[in-house]
């Protein structure tokens, strides 16, 4: 394992960037509440509000959108929204396929978070895009949403075809924070099953991907997030608490250490996974298990790039849409994917 980061490296990432205690001080978070409902409800408000600031706040005219229903594993049906681009913008060797899962704590939110991605690479690669609409706890308890994120990757596989994809032009899939948890999780069932066609590349974005009870003591001084980010506007967390709480009593997840919650414990290890992207915020409390998991990955053989916002928050962009910064975060993220799509 390389050299790593030290405490005051790490520190200096906390330092509140200018632009964004600006956009705090005139636009502090709302008060979302303490139960899952109440925060479900005014989370998909807070966010509605500011989708005008987007740079695509709704359907654009380079890319068709519909929803299908699919099956899942316990016989229920779940939403999976298309994104198809216009023929103009599909490349001689096909569309390339992206699969996005969206954030929110295992919780909350929708197909709406990710509806800007898919708009936007729909557009710059004429990819066609998957936008997954999987049952949220505590209504559906862990792990369902990963069965269900896994049934409907294993589907989009079986029918690129039918979605007018070219898989070997690329097969990505990406999400964050829990969205981003769930897309590392689906590498190593993917990689470990055999998925045909396989994935190509991943984007993990602020992941929630190591709980630290799953941290080797060994490694423990490198998470020093968890205690020091307890300020971040987005994902506050009680000093002395971690920001896994109060989400895993919310999710009924019975086993922290287990693979389909911690993908960094996997026993299985990392060797084998496709090329990931990651995107990690230095005021984030999940900031160095991302950091860390890079570092995994890439030590066991896997090709990373990693593009790092010290002086931001958890999900800044999507909170503070107005600011320069996030702007060119999204302009970061086309990048990567035209990155993994190289691979």
């Amino acid at each position: 394992m390389d050299h790593p980061r030290s405490h005051e490296e790490l520190s200096k990432l906390n330092i509140l960037d200018l632009e964004y205690k600006s956009e705090i001080e005139k636009y502090p978070m709302p008060d979302l509440g303490i139960d899952v409902l109440t925060i479900r409800e005014r989370r998909a408000i807070h966010l509605a509000n500011l989708r005008q600031y987007l740079p695509y706040p709704g359907p654009i005219p380079e890319v068709s959108e519909r929803d299908i229903q699919i099956p899942t594993r316990d016989g229920t049906q779940i939403t999976l929204r298309i994104y198809t681009p216009d023929a103009s913008r599909v490349p001689t060797t096909g569309s390339p396929l992206y699969v996005a899962y969206h954030e929110g704590g295992w919780c909350f939110g929708d197909l709406t978070d990710e509806e800007l991605n898919c708009r936007t690479f729909a557009k710059e690669f004429g990819a066609v895009c998957v936008n997954v609409e999987y049952r949220l706890a505590p209504e559906h308890p862990w792990p369902t949403s990963i069965h269900d994120c896994h049934d409907a990757l294993t589907w989009i596989a079986n029918n690129a075809s039918l979605l007018a994809a070219n898989p070997s032009a690329g097969f990505i899939i990406g999400g964050a924070s829990a969205g981003a948890n769930i897309c590392a999780i689906l590498s190593h069932l993917a990689r470990n099953s055999r998925l045909s066609p396989p994935l190509t590349g991943i984007w993990l974005c602020v992941p929630a991907v190591m709980h630290p009870s799953t941290i080797p003591s060994s490694l423990r001084h490198e998470c020093i997030s968890w205690d020091e980010n307890h300020d971040d506007p987005v994902l506050s967390v009680p000093a002395g608490s971690v920001p896994y709480e109060p989400f895993t009593t919310w999710v009924g997840c019975t086993d922290v250490a287990s693979p389909l919650f911690s993908p960094g414990a996997d026993p299985t290890g990392h060797a084998g996974l496709p090329r990931t992207y990651f995107s990690v915020c230095g005021m984030d409390p999940l900031r160095d298990e991302g950091l860390l998991y890079e570092r995994l990955l890439r030590d066991q053989g896997v090709e990373t790039r990693l593009d790092l916002y010290g002086g931001f928050g958890h999900m800044f962009w999507m909170n503070y849409p107005r600011m320069g910064k996030s702007r060119a975060f999204w302009g970061d993220a086309v990048e990567g994917l035209r990155w993994l799509l190289r691979g």
